[in-house]
C-alpha cells in the first residue's frame, strides 16, 4: 500500500471512529484518547490530519452534510415532477431528523461546535438546492411568481427549526407526522 493511500486509511479511520463517538454521545463527551484508541491510531495522527478534535467535528459534520444532501439528491432526481421533488426532498429532510446521528451531530451539536461562518455555509448550500426547486416550479407555473431565494429562505429556515423540534423530541416518530401534515399544509398553500 502506498503512503497516500494508508494516510487515506487512516483518515477515514478517524472519520468513521468519530462520527460514531460524536453521534452517540455528542463532541463534549467525546475523548480523543477512546477515539484514536478505537481506531487503533494515535492522537498524532488525529492532530496530523485534522487540527484538533474541532477539525474532526468539522469533517464529520461536512461528510454528513454531503450523504444527506446526496439522499436529496437521488429523491429529485427519482421523483415523477418537479412538485414531487420539492415536497419529497422537504418530507425527506425531516424524516432525517429522526436518525440519531443527524439528531446529535447536525442539529444538536454543530451550533455550540462550530462557528457561524461554517454553519453559515452548510444553510447556503441548503438554500441554493431548495432555491433551485422553487425556480423550477416558477418555471412550471406551480407555483405564483416570487423571488425563489427568499422563498428559499423562509422554507429553510421553517424546515431547520422543526428539524430541531423533532429532534428534541421525547417521541420522534409523533413528532415528525405531526410535522408532515403542517409541512404539506404550507406547502400546499404555495401550489396555484
Amino acid at each position: 500500500m502506498t503512503r497516500a493511500a494508508m494516510m487515506e486509511q487512516t483518515r477515514l479511520k478517524l472519520l468513521q471512529h468519530g462520527r460514531a463517538l460524536f453521534g452517540t454521545v455528542g463532541f463534549a463527551d467525546t475523548v480523543m484518547d477512546q477515539l484514536t484508541g478505537q481506531a487503533g491510531l494515535t492522537r498524532g495522527a488525529l492532530y496530523h490530519h485534522f487540527g484538533s478534535k474541532k477539525g474532526l467535528f468539522l469533517a464529520v459534520y461536512q461528510q454528513l452534510d454531503q450523504e444527506m444532501d446526496s439522499r436529496l439528491q437521488a429523491i429529485s432526481a427519482s421523483a415523477p415532477d418537479s412538485w414531487s421533488a420539492f415536497s419529497g426532498r422537504c418530507h425527506a429532510y425531516l424524516k432525517m431528523a429522526t436518525e440519531p446521528d443527524i439528531q446529535r451531530i447536525m442539529i444538536r451539536d454543530a451550533s455550540s461546535v462550530l462557528d457561524s461562518e461554517q454553519i453559515q455555509a452548510v444553510r447556503m448550500s441548503c438554500i441554493e438546492a431548495i432555491a433551485g426547486l422553487l425556480t423550477q416550479l416558477l418555471e412550471d407555473k406551480i407555483i405564483p411568481d416570487t423571488s425563489p431565494v427568499m422563498l428559499a429562505r423562509l422554507i429553510n429556515g421553517a424546515l431547520l427549526d422543526t428539524a430541531r423540534y423533532i429532534a428534541g423530541s421525547e417521541d420522534s416518530v409523533m413528532a415528525l407526522n405531526e410535522a408532515k401534515q403542517s409541512l404539506d399544509l404550507m406547502l400546499n398553500g404555495l401550489r396555484r
